[in-house]
């Protein structure tokens, strides 16, 4: 066996252990981890008036980095959505390759200065483009443990207190992550449309017989009262729909009463309901102020429009009502008399509660509009909008973070209470300090429950289902872009996985270069001199073997001759 060392060596030169000898330890330590995979949502994406906004791209296959460590188009930035301020947002839009946002677990319990950035952030990113992809997923206790290594590593890399050795080792044994997200870009919705619901609560001819100087149930007075579903944030999603809760309350509650003779008003309730709010411009109420075939709005009393009715992690706000007019309404005016209604009642069922008007002109020159009032105050209807918020431009309008559910309920409550019996103080000229809705009247939960998830006008026939059961002269109607000059226009999209793997970072290649170069030459030198180094080991094998036989045969010749 000794004497086939050369062939031994031929074999090692002949290729297939010297490749497994290579291949092998840089297979094991190249190989990415399994990935992580969590579901995230995309950035929404809509025109208004031709003017994109959202984000167009979905497609992410980068390295992942910190909020504090990213600096090139080749990274992608992983963080928090409460780590995330206004500066990061317009640096990541214009330098980054995308964002992955993970959101806060539960909003409501934050402090009021962090729940006051994260509600600027959403609203800065609805009033722009961007440009790369923006994914926002949901909390995760792994994607954080994932965000707090990268965060940890980037820090101990940017340590001034290490030496130039100990960093290298540092950043040779950190760990990297690469994040894919394999969205497609969003195409235009060819189907893009906004329903719109109207419906009206009109006396039984049976009672109008019985009200003096009532005539037809069409001469008489109308009072609108419209609201938008918030249908889409940040995301395509929304929470809670505490205005359309209200509405649909003051539906139900309202037909109770006028089916009864002796409470048969001498007033039309109309309502109105559209899935275009303040992001959309209102389009809804645009759409349907300019067809022909609309209920009837020569007689109009006034327009009363709900827009954020119950405030939303603003714990710190004032609990106030503001009514929003385009113009100061001016004595004895219908506008006028139910402020002072609200004023009264508001006052009798909400402790600390105040009422204010806010006066604001329609700038004509701009085209967005603040509230939904003014689409109807163009048109010469005298019109106002109940909110809780004070700023038109308020981020609590367009947030898709909600409050304590329980808090929101109670609060949806007390606004029902509160609206309800103003205007049955108004409609049936009542004293305001009484109480209309107690016995078979009353509100509670049920009125309000059922409504608050609802997501769009047409889902699941809720809305729908509510008009025709209280309501005469249902009519739902859709909004379609133009195809030449669209107001509006909504794009597709998916929510797809994202895939996060661990990986080594780029200085560990340059580290693993050097280690198997010094590899390949250790096993190159050992094969070229193998036979010699086996032939030395060999002879001097032979030599102590020899010497160890030659000692042993004298030894035992001396031991035969004494």
């Amino acid at each position: 066996m000794l004497n086939e060392a050369d062939n031994f060596a031929d074999i090692f030169r002949g290729g297939l252990p010297y490749c497994l000898l290579i291949a092998l330890p840089i297979l094991i330590l190249c190989t990415p981890s399994l990935a992580s995979e969590f579901q995230v949502v995309s950035m929404t994406k809509f025109d208004v008036n031709g003017e994109p906004y959202g984000c167009r791209s979905s497609a992410i296959s980068l390295e992942a980095k910190s909020l504090y460590t990213w600096s090139t188009g080749r990274h992608c930035v992983l963080a928090r959505l409460l780590d995330v301020s206004v500066n990061d947002l317009n640096n990541i839009r214009q330098k980054a390759g995308g964002l992955i946002a993970m959101l806060p677990k539960d909003v409501s319990i934050l402090s009021d200065e962090i729940k006051e950035q994260v509600l600027t952030l959403e609203k800065e990113m609805l009033t722009q483009s961007i440009p790369v992809p923006v994914y926002f997923a949901p909390y995760n206790p792994n994607l954080e443990h994932i965000i707090n290594d990268i965060t940890q590593n980037s820090a101990k890399n940017n340590a001034k207190n290490e030496d130039a050795f100990a960093h290298l080792l540092m950043s040779v044994s950190a760990n990297g992550y690469h994040v894919t997200v394999d969205g497609q870009n969003g195409a235009v919705n060819k189907n893009s449309k906004i329903p719109i619901i109207q419906g009206e609560l009109v006396p039984s001819q049976f009672a109008l017989k019985h009200v003096d100087n009532a005539g037809e149930s069409t001469t008489l007075p109308l009072i609108l009262i419209t609201t938008n579903l918030k249908t889409f944030g940040i995301t395509n999603d929304y929470p809670l729909n505490a205005d359309v809760a209200v509405v649909m309350s003051l539906v139900e509650i309202f037909s109770k009463l006028h089916s009864v003779i002796s409470t048969s008003p001498k007033y039309r309730l109309a309502f109105l309901i559209s899935d275009a709010g303040l992001l959309l411009n209102f389009q809804g109420s645009k759409k349907w102020l300019e067809t022909d075939d609309n209920m009837s709005l020569q007689n109009v009393e006034f327009v009363l429009s709900l827009d954020t009715i119950t405030q939303s992690l603003a714990q710190n706000q004032p609990n106030a009502f503001y009514m929003h007019v385009s113009k100061p309404p001016k004595e004895k005016t219908p506008i006028s008399h139910f402020f002072k209604l609200l004023k009264t009642v508001t006052g009798r069922h909400s402790e600390n509660a105040t009422v204010e008007g806010i006066h604001k002109k329609i700038n004509l020159a701009e085209s967005k509009i603040s509230w939904e009032h003014e689409r109807f105050s163009m048109k010469r209807f005298p019109a106002f909008t109940l909110s809780s918020v004070k700023n038109p431009s308020s981020s609590l309008r367009t947030t898709i973070f909600k409050d304590n559910e329980a808090r929101t309920v109670a609060q949806t409550l007390t606004t029902v209470k509160i609206i309800a019996e103003t205007l049955a103080c108004y409609i049936y000229k009542i004293d305001p300090m009484s109480d209309v809705f107690e016995g078979h009247v009353v509100i509670n939960e049920n009125n309000v429950l059922p409504y608050l998830g609802i997501k769009s006008v047409l889902q699941n026939n809720d809305i729908k289902d509510g008009f025709e059961k209280y309501l005469a002269n249902v009519k739902i109607t859709y909004d379609k872009p133009d195809a030449r000059d669209p107001d509006f226009m909504f794009y597709n999209g998916i929510d797809p996985k994202l895939n996060v793997y661990r990986v080594k970072p780029a200085v560990f290649d340059l580290f693993l270069t050097l280690i198997v170069s010094l590899y390949l030459c250790s096993v190159y030198f050992a094969i070229q001199f193998f036979p010699r180094f086996y032939n030395f080991i060999a002879a001097n094998t032979k030599e102590l073997f020899c010497g160890q036989v030659g000692n042993t045969q004298n030894a035992t010749f001396k031991r035969k001759n004494n």
